[in-house]
């Protein structure tokens, strides 16, 4: 074989085939010089496609790479390539043998796993800088890309909330609510169920704040701020906006942990995706 020529290594992988590809490219920077380029097969399950590959592959003399869960599929890759005089790397495979032998116990053999764990985290990277981006009423004109929006007043743990459903995977944004501001139209036009109310009991509130005063030094100040009949209208305020917008469900905070509130929440959004995800197989 012209050893001058550009060579062609072949990936094959049951998922994205992004760990061998990585794998191959970490493995080139040793062989300075060499001109070889990258074709990969995604999402590879079946006998069929093996064939079709190593039918080109062995034509061309390529290099073939892959990473299969599926054991059968693997062995009949290892025949195949005997059988054609291609030259294979097995990388998942002697892997999943040791740890099998090491955990006494066999592998799942469910094929993309790593592509889904990598979906899922960057999909909670994405959550989260969405959550922060839009905090305590920012950037409201992406108010319809939430999934979630919080409204209530002051200190009744909107933002650590917020933070904390984020890294469940969703776009959280929270709105507060100032007595005597109008409430922004933003918050109207959006599907009403992503928006969900928090309130609290008034002395809990009034406990709250004034601890807040207190960390910032500010204890000894008068104003209206953790001010008890202040703090008992906010709430009524902010209980009649909620009876008005019967869509939006009121979630009491008093004594609760953030998980606490945040499992309701979650809860409610999967029943409702369940219940639609019912009528659309009704229909």
């Amino acid at each position: 074989m012209d050893k001058r020529k550009r060579l062609k290594i072949v990936i094959i992988s049951d998922g994205t085939g992004e760990t061998a590809t990585a794998i191959s490219r970490a493995v080139m920077t040793q062989f300075k010089g060499r001109d070889v380029y990258f074709t990969r097969y995604k999402s590879v399950r079946t006998f069929e496609q093996i064939d079709a590959i190593f039918s080109e592959a062995a034509v061309h003399h390529d290099l073939v790479i892959y990473t299969l869960v599926d054991a059968k599929l693997r062995e009949y890759i290892a025949d195949v390539a005997r059988t054609k005089h291609v030259r294979t790397l097995d990388v998942l495979g002697p892997a999943l043998t040791t740890f099998s032998n090491y955990f006494d116990q066999e592998p799942t053999n469910e094929p993309g796993l790593l592509h889904q764990v990598n979906d899922d985290y960057y999909k909670r990277v994405e959550a989260m800088e969405f959550t922060l981006n839009h905090d305590d009423g920012r950037n409201l004109r992406s108010l319809h890309l939430a999934d979630v929006v919080l409204v209530g007043i002051s200190r009744t743990s909107k933002t650590p909330l917020s933070l904390y459903l984020s890294l469940h995977g969703l776009k959280v944004m929270n709105v507060p609510l100032v007595l005597g501001t109008k409430l922004p139209d933003e918050l109207f036009i959006i599907d009403q169920r992503k928006i969900f109310a928090l309130t609290i009991d008034p002395e809990a509130l009034k406990q709250i704040r004034t601890n807040r005063l207190s960390r910032l030094g500010a204890a000894n100040l008068t104003g209206d701020y953790a001010d008890e009949s202040k703090v008992i209208e906010e709430l009524e305020w902010a209980n009649s906006i909620f009876k008005e917008n019967k869509r939006w469900p009121v979630f009491n905070v008093t004594d609760k942990a953030l998980e606490e509130t945040a499992a309701e929440i979650m809860r409610l959004i999967n029943m409702r995706k369940n219940n639609i995800f019912k009528q659309k197989r009704e229909d």
